[in-house]
């Protein structure tokens, strides 16, 4: 259901031309890019890491080694396909052209019918499993068919508890060492995490799922209002805006609070005057910064990481909220402000200086700005005078412009995978705000949340 979704939305016209830029192709299943042709479409392919070649990977069914451990092997093939096919960095060889016959060990590889046609495969992914009492084995295996005489490229034993949920996990391992062995070392992301908010247990509370949408579990217990989730860099805090639970004397004003992944309780940190929200890390942990309005005016302030020491850092007509700091440079923040008249966004240096507009071709509501982990792309939400909110990207050194939604409900929140070629986001494009996630060019998009109304997704660093 969302890949036709998404292959509707992705027309000729899904993807649009703004007056700066020229409308160009971009190499197979990229649409239509907002930039000049040739050697401007280097600027989304090295942001991202998409649009290069890619090889053709085969993943075979790794044989049970008895009749009970036989449909824990399917499940973890299965797991293993669908976190290569969601890579966007190679190309899944269908099932469907699979030899009759599949390795369960190096010595009964045959490399030749997987490399022939129809399969074609570069790489072949292969292996075992065992389960014998409550003893997991996994034993598996990528091979570069097209040279047999080269050892394995990964060879791993994985061992656990017999349960669907270890198996899951030691295939989004194995997955992401795949990934990682492809891209040049950069880590894969199906271990990850999405932090969001779900009204489903009657309140706006924080939840979490892994990347692929499954596991989605309760993670607060407030019984009031929870928003805009945000992982700490180390994983193991997740900084939101609360309100004081019913009978606990405060004010029913937005606070800052910290919920300790570890202990699984929230950590004491300061209440302040006015309204806080928004909170956003800085890249090494040490700080967090916020919207409040504890002096009057909803400005932007950063404290140390356990609420201490606050500092006011901008100082403007109009709100200013939304900070996003680049993760890589540590230096920069991006955010929102209605100085202007009305929500436009803003750069500026950590502590407040060179705040400056970011112009854009059109007029509108910008909102929700996103670093990429390389720090040269900022993801948004963009509400143009005639359109919906719609999800762009923009190179910030070069004003470049991508828009990845079209006219699908409303698309907001966005929050980029650590891979930085992948996004979460919010939308309304199937009647109810879900959460769902896509490749950093807008292509497939699939839904990960249907229960309740869900927002403000935030994926984990790691």
């Amino acid at each position: 259901m969302g890949m036709i979704r998404t292959s509707q939305r992705f027309s000729t016209k899904s993807v649009r031309c703004l007056p700066l830029c020229l409308s160009v192709f971009l190499c197979g299943f990229l649409s239509l890019l907002f930039a000049p042709p040739a050697a401007s479409q280097d600027w989304f392919r090295t942001g991202t890491g998409l649009g290069v070649s890619k090889a053709r990977v085969a993943v075979a069914d790794f044989a049970g080694k008895s009749p009970s451990a036989q449909p824990l092997g399917i499940e973890f093939s299965d797991v293993v396909r669908s976190d290569l096919d969601f890579s966007g960095i190679l190309e899944l060889v269908s099932k469907s052209y699979y030899p009759l016959q599949s390795p369960s060990a190096p010595a009964e590889l045959d490399t030749k019918a997987w490399t022939d046609a129809p399969a074609s495969a570069q790489l072949l992914a292969f292996g075992n499993l065992s389960a014998s009492g409550n003893s997991l084995e996994i034993q598996a295996w990528l091979n570069d068919v097209r040279n047999a005489s080269l050892p394995p490229v990964i060879g791993k034993v994985y061992r656990g508890e017999v349960n669907d949920a270890q198996v899951r996990i030691f295939a989004h391992q194995f997955a992401d060492e795949i990934i990682s062995k492809l891209s040049g070392g950069l880590p894969g992301i199906a271990s990850t995490q999405i932090a969001f908010v779900s009204n489903r247990s009657g309140n706006k509370e924080i939840w979490a799922m892994d990347y692929d949408g499954e596991n989605q579990h309760q993670l607060t217990q407030l019984h009031t209002i929870a928003l805009t989730p945000r992982w700490s860099p180390d994983a193991t805090r997740i900084a939101f805006t609360c309100y004081a639970p019913p009978g606990s004397g405060s004010v029913l004003t937005a606070q800052i609070c910290i919920q300790s992944m570890l202990t699984n309780h929230l950590i004491s940190w300061p209440r302040f005057h006015g309204t806080n929200a928004s909170p956003a890390w800085s890249p090494d942990g040490s700080q967090l910064m916020f919207m409040s309005s504890m002096y009057g005016s909803p400005e932007l302030f950063v404290t140390d990481a356990s609420g201490g020491h606050p500092k006011r850092i901008t100082y403007s007509t109009g709100a200013s909220t939304s900070p996003s700091w680049n993760p890589k440079t540590g230096q920069q923040v991006a955010f929102v402000s209605d100085r202007g008249g009305i929500p436009q966004l803003y750069t500026m240096n950590a502590d407040g200086s060179s705040q400056t507009k970011v112009d854009l071709p059109d007029m509108g509501y910008v909102i929700d700005p996103a670093w990429s982990p390389n720090g040269q792309l900022l993801a948004f939400s963009w509400r143009r005078p005639n359109g919906n909110y719609d999800l762009y990207v923009m190179e910030i050194a070069t004003r470049q412009l991508v828009e990845l939604t079209r006219d699908a409900g409303r698309n907001e929140r966005p929050s980029w995978a650590p891979d930085g070629r992948h996004l979460v986001f919010e939308s309304t494009r199937t009647g109810t705000r879900q959460i769902w996630s896509m490749l950093a060019d807008g292509t497939a998009a699939r839904q990960l949340t249907k229960q309740g109304q869900n927002e403000s997704p935030n994926w984990s660093p790691k």
